[in-house]
């Protein structure tokens, strides 16, 4: 169990180092974006992306996909 969350973390983390690393300009721009959209909305499309992982963790569990570290 922690060695999956281990490597669930640190699958995220490559993901946003390479936005990072690959479009700067562009992660300072949507930054900018982010910040004109409401407080409301944003911890909106916080939760309905918690529960789009969730989601995609139980299709995972259901397809039988498990990790062997």
């Amino acid at each position: 169990m922690i060695g999956a969350a281990l490597l669930a973390l640190g699958l995220v983390l490559i993901v946003e180092g390479l936005a990072y690393v690959l479009a700067p300009s562009l992660i300072e721009r949507m930054l900018q974006m982010l910040s004109e959209i409401p407080e409301n909305a944003r911890r909106s499309m916080g939760a309905l992306g918690i529960v789009a992982g969730l989601v995609l963790l139980w299709l995972a569990n259901q397809l039988g996909t498990s990790i062997n570290l």
